[in-house]
């Protein structure tokens, strides 16, 4: 027999700066960016894609945009902005996936040119999703503009649109050229997108760091009384700890170990059961309580520990339960089981606790104990037992 094996690695490497009114023409942080980009005298182009929901809030956002990038010689805005529908229903629909596509095909964006995504986590995927199908591959700027994109989904290196009725089923693993985190979009931000992106802060810091969950819970007034400082820590926090652990480990997801995924299982199918009536941080929030009541059935994590992280979860304005949860005698639930592992490949892998701060994976779940988890759960949130 005779055979060819080849082996090589890409390096990827990119920064997530932090900064306040990135479009003011004084703020050098985005200029300084184009120009370290510069590679030879070729003008690249950028197309700016914008959440919807994003330009009514900020209505001077366009021309902020234009009159950044006039003085930048070397790139060129190639339109306004595209604005497209925000939300995770925007993952829903195809067409949006054609509009950019199709926005890349008319003003001839190469592979050396720019998509900017400004928006929240779904925007970001779907601009990121477009952006990678592109010529195989389009260099793309994130610019988050909710607190769960800016400390979790928009640092990542995933893409994705929702497909079949299944969540992030067609998607691309492609690594942002930067991110830009600026602190006044949060400003903005009704108040359950406020809290929503606490949820994965909770969740990063429940599976690897205690001390960061310590300081969740002694910041949990500030937080849910939107104090820019706490939140402003919060994300720093929270997108360091998920950088480090896409440096550290499977940033591809070769494997089918997915700890940040802690609390998502039953979360990504709430979503659907509620037709995406609750926010995905709402619904990770609540699947991280099922999690960590399921952990306490099974033996792993103390009542008092319990106590602490639902404590906390409500302190910053979660609600802890929902019926579909219930429906069926969560059947419809139980069944998001199936559908996580099909997503991950290979065995189920799921994260509990077995204390606050460490993570552990297991590779089967007992329906008997789900089921009794969602129970206690409810009676425990109907009767206020925290």
């Amino acid at each position: 027999m005779t055979s060819l094996q080849q082996s090589f690695s890409v390096p990827f490497t990119y920064l997530v700066s932090f900064t306040t009114d990135l479009f003011n023409e004084n703020n050098p942080v985005f200029r300084t960016f184009l120009k370290q980009q510069v590679t030879n005298a070729t003008i690249k182009k950028i197309l700016v894609v914008v959440d919807e929901g994003v330009a009514t809030a900020h209505p001077a956002l366009a021309a902020n945009i234009r009159t950044y990038l006039a003085t930048e010689p070397a790139v060129t805005l190639v339109a306004d902005p595209l604005v497209i529908p925000g939300g995770e229903t925007a993952k829903n629909d195809p067409a949006l996936v054609d509009r950019i596509v199709d926005a890349v095909n008319d003003y001839s964006i190469d592979r050396h040119s720019y998509v900017v995504g400004i928006g929240g986590g779904a925007v970001l995927d779907l601009v990121g999703y477009a952006a990678a199908i592109s010529h195989r591959g389009v260099r793309h700027i994130r610019i988050p503009t909710t607190v769960l994109s800016q400390n979790d989904s928009g640092v990542g290196v995933k893409n994705g649109v929702n497909y079949k009725g299944k969540k992030n089923f067609l998607g691309t693993f492609a690594p942002p050229v930067a991110v830009f985190n600026d602190a006044s979009f949060l400003a903005t931000l009704d108040d359950r997108d406020w809290r929503s992106g606490i949820a994965e802060a909770v969740k990063v810091a429940l599976i690897k760091d205690m001390p960061f969950f310590e300081w969740l819970e002694a910041h949990t007034t500030e937080l849910a009384q939107r104090d820019p400082e706490a939140m402003s820590y919060l994300i720093y926090r929270c997108a360091d700890l998920h950088m480090q652990h896409i440096s550290g480990g499977d940033p591809f997801e070769m494997g089918s170990a997915r700890p940040l995924d802690f609390g998502h299982w039953a979360a990504h199918k709430l979503e659907y059961l509620t037709n995406f009536a609750i926010r995905h941080g709402e619904a990770v929030a609540i699947g991280i309580a099922l999690d960590v009541v399921y952990s306490q059935l099974a033996g792993r994590l103390q009542e008092a520990d319990t106590n602490r992280i639902l404590h906390m979860l409500q302190g910053v304005g979660f609600d802890l339960f929902h019926p579909a949860l219930a429906e069926n005698n969560s059947e419809h639930l139980v069944r998001g089981l199936a559908e996580f592992q099909e997503h991950l490949g290979g065995e189920l892998t799921i994260t509990l606790l077995d204390a606050l701060g460490k993570g552990v994976e297991v590779h089967e779940m007992d329906a008997v104990l789900i089921r009794q988890a969602v129970e206690k759960l409810e009676e425990t949130i109907m009767h206020n037992e925290v």
